[in-house]
């Protein structure tokens, strides 16, 4: 856990990239709040907090007197706001500043290829 972003966030994040990666296939029944709670070391209110979040937004389902489930569709449902929200929080910065330096896509696109080749290299 990171001790700068509110727990909850963290168990939130975790989830979502679990279910994004496949670890937690939709359909599939996650850990429960006690279980969270006792694993992390964190009061079940928190853990409850983190996976309310995700019910919230539709990715898990409550089912009455089983556990929670991973939703039909949640994976894909998450990659689209993951999507979103890189497009929103690096690229429309990084355009902003590629204008200002003149730096045009093409020139982007190369820079970025680079680096991709520089870090699969290593």
């Amino acid at each position: 856990m990171d001790d700068s972003r509110p727990i909850f966030i963290q168990i939130a994040e975790q989830l979502e990239n679990d279910i994004i990666d496949g670890t937690l296939p939709e359909g599939s029944q996650i850990p429960s709040i006690n279980e969270f709670a006792t694993f992390l070391r964190v009061n079940p209110a928190t853990a409850l907090k983190g996976v309310g979040r995700l019910v919230d937004d539709g990715f898990v389902e409550k089912r009455r007197g089983i556990g929670m489930f991973v939703t039909v569709g949640a994976r894909d449902r998450l990659i689209a706001r993951r999507r979103a929200e890189f497009s929103a929080q690096y690229l429309s910065p990084l355009l902003v500043e590629a204008d200002k330096l003149g730096i045009d896509v093409d020139d982007l696109a190369g820079m970025l290829a680079a680096l991709r080749s520089e870090r699969t290299a290593s």
